[in-house]
C-alpha cells in the first residue's frame, strides 16, 4: 500500500495544473479502493462554499457547477469538523443535500475526509458506494493518509495551474492574483522579474526557460548526449575485467536509452517547442521516471532510478558545455529552493530587488544578508512552483511574506503605490541620520550595526551608526579554502577598527557550526544546532582561538576601540577557560613589547542556561549581549531554518520577552551594560519593548537602523514602559504582535511595520 501511495503522490507532483492533479487523484483512489465513485470538492473561501472540482463516477458535466454552502451537506460537515465522516446510508442523513445534476441517487455509502494544509481545510476527498454499509477502517485510514500526503501537492498544482493561465475554481483573473504565503524575511516590497537559481545537477530544481534559437539549443543538447555516451562507453570498457558481462549489460541499456526516441528524441521535440535544453530534459526524465515507478514489476520499478541517473549525467554536461551566464534584468527577484549567501553575491547589487526562498526563515543567513543589503525577502514559501516562474513578473512583500506571481493590474498598481510610499519614507528617515536616538523625555540609547563583510563598512558609516555591535568574524573564514593566518585576520580587523575609530567595534570570535560550515573543516552531526559549534569548537581547538585573539588585540593597538564577544557560552567553565586563553594572549603580547590594552570582554546570551546564569556571567565580564536569534530558537525548540515550523518562531513570544527581562535585571545587580544584537533589535515594535526594559544598546542591520531611530525619537520611556507592562499580561506571541501593531497604527507609525506609509 505504501508503494501505491508513493506512486500516486509522485504522479500528482508531476501534474501540469490543478485540474490534471485532481483527475489523477480521483482516478487512482477509485481504482485502489475498488469503489464506484471518488470525488474532490475544494473550498472557495470567497463565497464560503465547496465546489465539485473532479469526479470519477458521478456526472462529469457537474464539475465546477455543483456548489454547496459551508452550512449544508455532508461534504461541508467534513470540512467544518476537519475530520472523517463515514456513513452507511448518506441519503437518509439529515445533512444530505441532493443535487439532481450529479446523479448520485444510487449511492448510499459515504466516506469523506478533509484535505488539510497548514491547518487550513483545502477541500474534501469523498468516496461513495451503492451498498448501504460503512466503509472499512482500512479504507478510511487509507483515504486519510492519501489526503494528508496530497494536500501539499494540491497546493503546488493549484499554484502551477494558476500561473499557466488555466482556468481553475473561481474567477480566473482573481486566481492569478491570489498570493502564495511564505514568511517575512526582510522588510520592503520588491517588484520585478523572477530569476530562478538552482544547484548543479539537480533535475527537479531546473526551471522552464523560453528560448528563441531552438536549433542552437538542440546542438547543445546533442553535444551533452554525445559526451555522456562517450563517458559510459569508456566506463564499460574500463570495468570489462572487473564486472561480469550480465552486470555490464546495464551500460548497454543506458546507451540504448540515450540513442532512442524515448529520451533524446522527445527532449529535442520539447526544445523545438521553445523550452531550453535543461528544462526540456527535466520534463522528459520526470515523465519517464513516473512511467517506470507505476509498473507492477519491482525490477522494472527500480529502473526509474537509472532514468534519473541518466538525466543527471546529461544535465551535468549541459551545465559544463553551456555555462549558465544569466543576463540579470533590472529589478531581479532571485527565486530558489534554498538560496545561499554566495548566490546573492553573484548578482550585481544594483540589479537585485528581492529574494524568495522555498526554505528558511527570517533568521536564515540569506535573510540577514538581504536586510544588510536593504532588499526585501520572503522565506519559507513552500508552495512556490519554482520550476514554472522563471522570467515572470513577481512581487515579494517582505512585510507579510506574500508572493504574487503574474499579478493582476489592480495588484500591480497597488504595490507600485506602496513602493513609492516606501521611497518617500526612506528619504524622510535618512534625515535622522546625524540625530541621536533619544526619546522625547531625554533617554538616549546607542544604535549600532551588525556586520561581517568589509563591503558593509561604507553603508554602515553612512547610516549614522554609533559603532559595530556585532562583527561576524566567521565570514572571512567561510570565504577561504584554509584557516586565515594571523596576519590575514589582523589586516581585516584593523580595517574595520580604523574605519569606525573612535566608535566601538565588537568582534565576535569564530562562530561556526550549526548552519554555518567551513568547506575545509567539515562537521557532520545529526543535530548540528545542539552540537559542536561556537565557543565549543574554539575551546577544543585553542590553536585557532589563540591566533584569532592575537590578531584582534594587535589590530586595536593605538585605536583601543575593540570589544571581544564570546558566542554560545552555556557554562561558567567555558567562560573561565576562554578568559584564561585571552589573558594568556594579552600577557604574551606584553612580553613581546606590544603596546596593547586589554579590551572589554562580553558574553553572548543565546542559550537558556546562560539566561539563568546571567548574574554569574556578568560578574566575570564587562558586558552582556543578547543574541535573540538563537535564544528564541532554543527557548521555543523551533528550528528557525525549517519552513514547516518557522511560523512558530517569534521573538515576541512571552517566554523570550521574560528571558530578556531576567538577563537585564541580573546584569543590573553587577552594574554591567546589556545590548541586543539579534534580529529582534532591528524590529521597530520589538525595539520599543527593549527600550522599556532598559537595554543600553541595540545592534541591527543597516536598513533597520533609521526605522528604529524614528520609533525611539517619537516615544517617551514612560510610554514604552506602559506598553511593556501591557504586553507582559498577554499570553501568546500573536496577541502581543497584534497589540503592538495596533499601538503603532494609533501612534501614526504603522508605515514602519507594514507595506506603505
Amino acid at each position: 500500500m505504501l508503494d501505491i501511495l508513493r506512486r500516486i503522490v509522485q504522479e500528482v507532483n508531476l501534474a501540469k495544473n490543478l485540474e490534471q492533479a485532481l483527475n489523477i487523484i480521483v482516478k487512482r483512489v477509485k481504482n485502489v479502493i475498488d469503489v464506484e465513485v471518488c470525488s474532490v470538492f475544494l473550498t472557495n473561501e470567497k463565497d464560503n462554499e465547496y465546489v465539485l472540482m473532479a469526479t470519477d463516477g458521478l456526472n462529469p458535466d457537474a464539475v465546477g457547477k455543483v456548489r454547496m454552502s459551508d452550512d449544508i451537506g455532508l461534504v461541508s460537515l467534513v470540512g467544518k469538523r476537519a475530520e472523517a465522516i463515514n456513513i452507511a446510508d448518506a441519503v437518509k442523513n439529515p445533512r444530505y443535500q441532493h443535487f439532481p445534476e450529479v446523479s448520485e441517487e444510487a449511492f448510499h455509502g459515504f466516506l469523506g475526509v478533509p484535505i488539510i494544509h497548514h491547518r487550513n481545510v483545502l477541500g474534501v476527498l469523498v468516496i461513495q458506494s451503492s451498498k448501504i454499509q460503512k466503509f472499512s477502517e482500512d479504507d478510511e485510514t487509507f483515504l486519510i493518509t492519501v489526503a494528508a500526503q496530497l494536500a501539499g501537492a494540491i497546493v503546488h498544482a493549484e499554484a502551477s495551474g494558476g500561473i499557466s493561465g488555466l482556468k481553475q475554481r473561481g474567477d480566473e483573473k482573481e486566481h492569478e492574483s491570489k498570493p502564495i504565503h511564505g514568511l517575512p524575511g526582510a522588510p520592503g516590497v520588491a517588484m520585478g522579474t523572477a530569476v530562478v537559481i538552482y544547484p548543479p545537477a539537480d533535475i527537479d530544481a531546473i526551471p522552464d526557460r523560453h528560448i528563441l534559437d531552438t536549433e542552437k539549443e538542440v546542438e547543445v543538447f546533442d553535444a551533452a548526449v554525445k559526451s555522456v555516451i562517450k563517458d559510459i562507453t569508456e566506463l564499460s570498457e574500463r570495468l570489462k575485467n572487473v564486472l561480469p558481462e550480465e552486470d555490464r549489460a546495464l551500460f548497454d541499456v543506458y546507451l540504448l536509452m540515450l540513442n532512442s526516441q524515448a529520451i533524446s528524441g522527445i527532449t529535442r521535440d520539447r526544445i523545438r517547442e521553445g523550452n531550453w535544453a535543461a528544462g526540456a530534459l527535466r520534463q522528459t526524465i520526470q515523465e519517464h521516471e513516473q512511467v517506470f515507478r507505476e509498473m507492477e514489476d519491482s525490477y522494472l520499478r527500480e529502473r526509474a532510478d537509472d532514468v534519473r541517473d541518466l538525466g543527471r549525467r546529461i544535465l551535468m554536461h549541459l551545465q559544463e558545455e553551456s555555462p549558465d551566464k544569466i543576463d540579470y534584468p533590472e529589478n531581479t527577484v532571485l527565486v530558489g529552493e534554498d538560496i545561499s549567501a554566495s548566490m546573492l553575491a553573484e548578482i550585481p547589487s544594483e540589479k537585485l530587488a528581492g529574494v524568495i526562498s522555498v526554505r528558511g526563515s527570517r533568521t536564515s543567513h540569506v535573510a540577514i544578508l538581504a536586510r544588510a543589503m536593504s532588499i526585501s525577502a520572503v522565506m519559507g514559501a513552500t508552495d512556490l512552483p519554482v520550476a514554472k516562474i522563471d522570467g515572470r513578473t513577481i512581487i515579494a512583500d517582505g512585510y507579510s511574506g506574500r508572493v504574487f506571481i503574474s499579478p493582476s493590474e489592480k495588484v500591480t498598481n497597488e504595490f507600485k503605490r506602496i513602493i513609492d510610499e516606501e521611497a518617500a519614507l526612506s528619504d524622510e528617515l535618512m534625515e535622522l541620520r546625524d540625530l541621536p536616538a533619544k526619546t522625547q523625555d531625554g533617554i538616549e540609547i546607542s544604535l549600532l550595526v551588525n556586520s561581517g563583510l568589509l563591503s558593509d563598512i561604507t553603508p554602515s558609516l553612512q547610516s549614522g551608526a554609533e559603532g559595530i555591535g556585532l562583527y561576524r568574524t566567521e565570514f572571512p573564514f567561510m570565504e577561504r579554502q584554509t584557516f586565515p593566518s594571523e596576519e590575514e585576520q589582523h589586516s581585516i580587523y584593523r580595517q574595520v577598527l580604523e574605519s569606525f575609530h573612535p566608535r566601538p567595534v565588537t568582534l565576535r570570535t569564530l562562530d561556526v557550526g550549526g548552519d554555518k560550515a567551513l568547506p575545509y573543516f567539515p562537521i557532520e552531526e545529526d543535530n548540528p544546532f545542539l552540537g559542536w559549534r561556537g565557543i565549543r569548537i574554539t575551546l577544543d581547538h585553542p590553536e585557532i582561538f589563540l591566533v584569532q585573539i592575537r590578531a584582534m588585540i594587535r589590530a586595536s593597538i593605538g585605536l583601543n576601540n575593540l570589544k571581544i564577544l564570546l558566542p554560545m557560552i552555556s557554562d561558567i567553565t567555558e567562560l573561565n577557560d576562554a578568559l584564561g586563553l585571552i589573558h594568556q594572549v594579552y600577557g604574551e603580547l606584553l612580553e613581546e613589547g606590544e603596546k596593547v590594552i586589554m579590551p572589554e570582554i562580553g558574553v553572548m546570551i543565546e542559550v537558556p542556561s546562560a539566561v539563568y546564569q546571567a548574574g554569574n556571567l556578568a560578574r566575570r565580564v564587562d558586558f552582556l549581549s543578547i543574541g535573540t536569534n538563537d535564544l528564541t530558537q532554543y527557548l521555543l525548540a523551533v528550528d528557525r531554518n525549517n519552513a514547516r515550523v518557522a511560523s512558530l518562531y517569534d521573538s515576541l513570544h512571552p517566554a523570550v520577552i521574560r528571558a530578556i527581562l531576567q538577563v537585564v535585571e541580573s546584569a543590573r545587580v553587577h552594574d554591567k551594560p546589556v545590548s541586543v544584537c539579534g534580529e529582534m533589535a532591528g524590529d521597530p515594535i520589538a525595539a520599543l519593548l527593549l527600550l522599556a526594559m532598559g537595554i543600553d544598546s541595540l545592534s541591527m542591520s543597516v536598513s533597520s537602523l533609521p526605522r528604529v531611530k524614528w520609533v525611539i525619537r517619537n516615544v517617551t520611556r514612560d510610554r514604552a514602559r506602559q506598553i511593556l507592562s501591557d504586553v507582559l499580561t498577554l499570553e501568546d506571541a500573536a496577541g502581543i504582535r497584534k497589540y503592538l501593531n495596533e499601538t503603532f497604527e494609533e501612534a501614526g507609525m504603522g508605515g514602519l511595520v507594514r507595506a506603505g506609509n
